[in-house]
């Protein structure tokens, strides 16, 4: 009986090439799968690819940054006074608007007539105060002359006196005449001489009253003297006077109108001296100051200004700001001339800027792409202060690294971009 067929069988060695084969296979799998693995890590390092003709690119520096508000303006004239009446009355236009004038021409005139019959009554008091004191003066002199005559006379009484009471000094020594008679002569001198100090004071006096009461006079006429000039100068200006030389802005009330104290009547624009109104963002208001520089642009020309007045209130989400400027025959100014200005802020020395692009919002001022070789880089930056040409580099960046400052919405967000 046959248990199996294990004798029968003859164990034959593999050939030496199916030995070799599985590890080989094994290792090219690998290979591939690695060679794919490199493929994909790089594929996705630079999945976009752009062309440097797209973009614009720019290098960090370091300098001077000036920080600057780009704005626009206008001329106008820097002193346009507006006249007023100065009393109530009819008005008389004489010069047109646009007219030229010289200073002080009469450019209006207004009838009052209750203020000419005011200044009729006064100067006639005046004269009649004139005439008054000129009274007083004659009163005077005749008053001093009878002050006068008294004291002479009383100077001859003393004089008779005095030579009665030496002749009784004589007689009484001879005993040719009484006692009583004696001192009768000398109680005449005594009061001859009392007689003449009284006519003196009283001279004296009268002067002294005389000379207050002339005083008192001139005070009145002088006063009334005052009334008048004050009544003649406001008849003067009835007379409306251009305070400048230079054009009639506008009529600010109808031919011959009746008007009151204090209207406006019309303007007078002075072409001798210009400034320029510029209209600033609201957002900028906290940052200009008096006398910051401004770059004023007139077509090909360019002067420098400084800032004579802000505006305290907001207009139209506006600041209006005045700036005066040295003016000369070749700007050929007219009112309300269109020009553009730079407010010059300030100036950094000293710092790392790049020049401002699309970048800047693109990114959201967070991100830039830095260019090293073919390849441009997604990095975060943080960036400073702005100007009109550049922006300021705190964070992200070093001098001479090449950034790009276009938009970026040809790099896709992408990390990495290749360049070519």
């Amino acid at each position: 009986m046959i248990k199996d067929t294990s004798a029968q069988d003859t164990v034959l060695a593999p050939p030496l090439v199916l030995k070799l084969k599985l590890p080989l296979l094994l290792g090219g799998a690998g290979l591939l799968v690695s060679a794919l693995v490199w493929a994909s890590f790089g594929r996705d390092s630079a999945s976009v690819s752009v062309s440097g003709e797209e973009l614009q690119m720019a290098s960090l520096r370091m300098s001077t940054l000036t920080r600057d508000i780009a704005t626009t303006g206008k001329i106008v004239a820097a002193n346009a006074p507006i006249l007023y009446a100065t009393e109530e009355g009819t008005v008389t236009l004489i010069s047109q608007p646009g007219d030229k004038v010289e200073k002080g021409a009469v450019l209006a005139s207004i009838d009052s007539p209750k203020l000419a019959s005011n200044l009729q009554q006064q100067q006639a008091v005046l004269e009649g105060l004139q005439s008054s004191l000129e009274r007083a003066r004659l009163d005077a002199r005749r008053d001093q002359l009878q002050a006068n005559k008294a004291l002479d006379m009383a100077g001859v009484d003393l004089a008779a006196a005095d030579r009665e009471s030496r002749r009784g000094d004589q007689l009484i020594e001879n005993g040719l005449i009484s006692k009583i008679d004696y001192e009768k002569a000398k109680d005449d001198l005594h009061k001859a001489q009392l007689m003449f100090a009284h006519a003196e004071k009283e001279t004296n006096l009268t002067k002294d009253t005389l000379t207050f009461e002339i005083k008192n006079k001139e005070l009145e006429v002088n006063r009334q003297a005052l009334v008048v000039a004050e009544l003649q100068r406001q008849v003067e200006a009835l007379q409306i006077k251009a305070p400048v030389e230079g054009i009639i802005g506008n009529w600010l009330i109808e031919q011959k109108a009746r008007i009151t104290a204090g209207q406006p009547v019309l303007t007078v624009v002075d072409l001798s001296a210009f400034e320029a109104e510029l209209a600033v963002s609201e957002s900028y208001a906290d940052e200009l100051g008096l006398g910051m520089d401004v770059e004023l642009s007139f077509g090909d020309l360019t002067v420098i200004g400084q800032i004579s007045s802000i505006s305290p209130e907001v207009r139209n989400r506006e600041v209006t700001a005045r700036v005066r400027f040295e003016q000369s025959q070749g700007l050929k100014l007219r009112q309300n001339q269109r020009l553009s200005a730079r407010v010059l802020l300030e100036n950094r020395a000293n710092v790392l800027m790049v020049k401002r692009g699309a970048f800047l919002t693109s990114g959201g001022a967070q991100l830039a792409y830095v260019v090293k070789g073919d390849l441009a880089q997604k990095i975060p930056v943080k960036l400073g202060a702005r100007s009109m040409s550049d922006v300021e580099v705190l964070e992200g960046g070093k001098a001479g690294d090449v950034w790009v400052i276009s938009s970026f919405e040809a790099l896709q967000n992408a990390e990495q971009v290749r360049v070519r």
